[in-house]
């Protein structure tokens, strides 16, 4: 009763703040060709997750993909990362009124409809961590999503990276798939700006033999911004102190992090070398942005950002008003139509109207090279 209270309620704030959008007669999510697969992509879920009346929208999003398996031949779940808002918050209310532990659990108890469904891919974002001043990183993910907990991930995993204390870790990890029209896909997870050792890593993945007819998807956190522009100059990310002065916790911005990659960092030593890697799917900047360049190779590659934490009232509104990206593959194995639906905006007839982004940044096509 709670869960279904909360979800009226943040269905009743979202109202609030419809966009203007020209009425359209509503048509359900559905495959333009039934014998295509999909790829379902979450943006970042920090603006769902630190609030108790936003996080039913996240429970929302994701049942709405279980229950759409089958009729989108949904093949993979990627999570572009910034999961939570604070990766160790205890208190003393700043940008949401939840703590850490619940706003990763609550993240955590949104996937479980997916678990045994569908394979998924959470990378991290840069608030999935905690800093010391020093630059050294700890993330709470492998707690809340370790590999085993979706049996399908367990089954789809085939190469692990290390975290910060040399352990095996879902956010450096790869996923292989065979896709129905035969084409073999490896779904590499990439920590939120990478470190020297997995890059390195990453350039030994992609670069092995075994893979080389694989198309390699990318999923990291901070790559591409809403001008199409890839991320330059130095990654600076925000430190909390273990110090509370006029009832907020203090906290150091614009903190340089050392040892870490950038996206045209990522571009000029690992996406443009390998002559596989062909889609690069990132979040972190809020809005959608999507490029196309060549690879060493001579090959197309797609660069495409989703995040839509700021829609929905903004940074302190209800997350993102429950978009996600939904990548269709067509038969042909080179043609992919990206869309963007709201099952949130779906759930109710007053509301479905508004249910699907039009514009050219938000349904597109883009074709593989051959």
């Amino acid at each position: 009763m709670k869960r279904g209270i909360m979800t009226l309620a943040a269905l009743a704030a979202m109202l609030w703040s419809l966009p203007a959008a020209a009425q359209e007669e509503y048509r359900q999510p559905a495959l333009g060709n039934p014998e295509s697969w999909s790829v379902v992509v979450i943006p970042d879920l920090q603006g769902y997750a630190k609030n108790e009346a936003s996080q039913p929208i996240a429970r929302l999003m994701t049942a709405w993909i279980a229950d759409n398996i089958e009729r989108l031949n949904v093949r993979m779940v990627l999570c572009v990362g910034d999961v939570v808002e604070q990766n160790d918050r205890i208190g003393n209310g700043f940008s949401g009124d939840l703590t850490s532990v619940r706003q990763w659990q609550g993240m955590a108890d949104a996937f479980d409809v997916l678990d045994g469904r569908v394979p998924y891919l959470v990378a991290t974002g840069n608030h999935d961590y905690t800093y010391t001043r020093s630059g050294a990183r700890r993330t709470h993910l492998n707690e809340y999503f370790p590999i085993g907990r979706n049996p399908l991930n367990a089954a789809a995993i085939c190469q692990f990276g290390l975290d910060s204390d040399e352990n095996p870790a879902v956010e450096n990890c790869a996923f292989e798939l065979k896709a129905p029209d035969g084409k073999d896909y490896l779904f590499l997870n990439m920590e939120f700006a990478p470190r020297d050792t997995v890059m390195k890593w990453a350039q030994q993945v992609a670069g092995l033999e075994e893979y080389a007819g694989h198309r390699i998807v990318l999923i990291t956190h901070a790559y591409l911004d809403a001008k199409d522009q890839r991320l330059s100059g130095p990654c600076k990310v925000t430190s909390y102190e273990p110090l509370v002065r006029n009832g907020r916790i203090v906290k150091i911005k614009g903190l340089p992090l050392p040892d870490a990659s950038n996206g045209e960092e990522l571009w000029q030593k690992l996406v443009r070398p390998a002559s596989n890697i062909e889609l690069v799917v990132c979040g972190h900047i809020s809005g959608s942005g999507f490029r196309t360049d060549r690879n060493s190779a001579g090959k197309d590659v797609h660069q495409m950002l989703f995040d839509a934490q700021s829609m929905g009232g903004g940074y302190e509104g209800n997350g993102g008003d429950g978009w996600i990206r939904i990548l269709e593959f067509m038969p042909d194995g080179v043609t992919v139509k990206a869309t963007t639906f709201s099952p949130l905006f779906a759930i109710s007839p007053t509301t479905r109207q508004f249910a699907w982004m039009r514009d050219a940044k938000n349904e597109f096509t883009f074709r593989f090279s051959k």
